[in-house]
């Protein structure tokens, strides 16, 4: 399902991968863990599309996407890839039914067709009675549930998640926990999910583990509790929950939906 053959990336003089292979079948959810600054985010971007590696290859589905040109990697993400981040991401002005509707939309999908693929997943959620809430009365959990069910919008073939429970409290962890499992078992997903929960890690399928760049065989997870002082941070682990809005992002989601 994902193939990944010998990525490397560096940032400057600091290599963050080294001559990564790793291969992920259809189906599976794994985790990837490490202390910080090994280079898990900088993996789960570049599996996800989001970053290109210095050197190497990544197939998704047989499609090897470093050979995408930008619009049909842009077009081959959207109908095949969800992402769920430590922030919910999730545009403020918009109800969470908006939300989730955002990249069917942007796929062309009709709306109506839209709209009942989103009531299925709130459904499946448990926040059918959300759908027209905004962002700011919704809980914590409930905007990283909408945020899912926004990754699972395309039934994509696999999402990708970066500490997705990373700012939730425990009850909420462990319902988001579950639900990555219930939703493979409904809709066949493959997740990828960068963490530091180990009750997460410990109920995956398997658990991969980064070192210094590189995937380290059975290697038990190291002691994280003290940074490294030269980890890199990315625009998608340091971005403000909000900051992905602007008018012209507002004007051109109104665009779609309204």
């Amino acid at each position: 399902m994902i193939n990944v053959s010998n990525i490397s990336k560096s940032f400057g003089k600091l290599q963050v991968l080294n001559n990564i292979d790793l291969q992920i079948a259809a189906g599976e959810v794994v985790s990837i863990v490490g202390p910080s600054g090994a280079g898990k985010t900088t993996l789960l971007q570049i599996m996800g599309t989001l970053d290109k590696a210095d050197s190497g290859k990544v197939e998704i589905n047989g499609i090897d996407v470093t050979r995408l040109s930008r619009n049909k990697l842009a077009d081959f993400r959207n109908k095949n890839i969800g992402f769920v981040f430590q922030f919910h991401q999730l545009l403020p002005e918009f109800t969470a039914e908006e939300n989730i509707m955002i990249p069917a939309l942007i796929a062309g999908t009709k709306k109506s067709d839209a709209q009942e693929r989103c009531h299925e997943l709130l459904s499946f959620l448990g926040l059918s009675e959300r759908a027209k809430h905004k962002p700011a009365e919704l809980s914590g959990g409930e905007k990283q549930r909408i945020a899912v069910a926004r990754a699972l919008i395309n039934n994509p073939a696999v999402v990708f998640a970066d500490e997705p429970s990373g700012s939730l409290d425990s009850k909420n962890k462990q319902e988001l926990h579950q639900l990555f499992f219930d939703l493979r078992e409904k809709y066949g997903q493959t997740f990828v999910i960068v963490t530091h929960d180990e009750d997460l890690a410990a109920i995956t399928d398997r658990t991969i583990h980064i070192i210094d760049g590189r995937i380290k065989p059975n290697q038990p997870e190291t002691e994280e509790t003290t940074e490294n002082p030269e980890s890199i941070e990315t625009p998608e682990t340091t971005e403000n929950p909000e900051s992905i809005e602007t008018p012209e992002t507002t004007e051109f989601v109104n665009s779609l939906i309204r």
